[in-house]
């Protein structure tokens, strides 16, 4: 099967799972949500005279700080589209792991791997293209002309193009990540509550400064604004360090997929 038709194939896989589905509402409609809840906050210190009470009353910094919502979504599709296939199906379906399948039809296992990535970044890259403009625009809206903004036009692109790419990367780690496993639990837990309730990375930092090197804290800089954590690696080198250890992973995942049973 050639690699168009194995992307393809990926993307209608993945387009009939219920948890892709659940991943990429988490990004988009806890993204709006939470810009709403915002927003709605925001236009109400503003109105009432008390800006002082707000972080930022920019509405692209009100959006933004939904992001990483975004963050999670990815992971939950990295996760899945490599966790579906060994997961065990119903004894109505003989209780067998989708993966044999999937080898029978792909037998070229990196090039497996390679549509299961491609598809990856096309859902990713699509949520990220309807989500962020949105909750920009939500939040344009619901503050109105109370909210002066203070970002640029092309910084605002600039750092929506960044939460793209650092999503997208989120996002292929997950995938390599529950190839090396071939569990998704583990993956999902570890990696949601690194996105969202405790950044292990962060706590480390305290440790010491090499957790900066981290892929997470290295790629922070793609999307950031001027309320971030001081120290670190600087955007450009950050993203290459944060694409060297998606690329390196997804070099070991693919190793270890080429040479273990299935």
């Amino acid at each position: 099967m050639t690699f168009p038709r194995s992307l393809l194939a990926e993307l209608h896989k993945c387009l009939t799972l219920p948890a892709v589905w659940a991943g990429a509402a988490v990004a988009m409609l806890g993204s709006i949500a939470l810009t709403v809840l915002n927003a709605t906050t925001s236009r109400s210190a503003l109105a009432s005279g008390h800006p002082e009470m707000l972080a930022d009353s920019s509405p692209f910094e009100t959006a933004f700080a939904a992001m990483p919502l975004g963050t999670v979504g990815a992971v939950v599709i990295g996760v899945v589209v490599m966790g579906s296939e060994y997961t065990a199906n119903s004894q109505d379906a003989g209780g067998g792991r989708q993966i044999g399948t999937t080898l029978t039809a792909v037998p070229r296992r990196i090039g497996l791997l390679l549509a299961k990535a491609g598809a990856v970044v096309v859902l990713v890259v699509g949520i990220a293209a309807v989500t962020l403009p949105t909750t920009v625009l939500i939040a344009r809206l619901l503050m109105g002309d109370l909210a002066v903004e203070h970002v640029a036009v092309d910084a605002a692109v600039t750092r929506c193009l960044g939460g793209t790419l650092y999503w997208t990367l989120t996002g292929l780690i997950a995938l390599a990540i529950t190839t090396l496993t071939r569990s998704g639990v583990i993956p999902l837990i570890v990696l949601v509550m690194n996105s969202s309730l405790v950044s292990f990375s962060l706590l480390l930092t305290n440790v010491t400064p090499l957790a900066h090197w981290l892929p997470d804290m290295a790629g922070r800089r793609l999307f950031d604004g001027p309320y971030t954590l001081e120290g670190g690696l600087d955007a450009g080198p950050g993203t290459l360090v944060m694409a060297g250890w998606t690329v390196a992973l997804l070099a070991v995942a693919a190793l270890v997929l080429r040479r273990r049973d299935a």
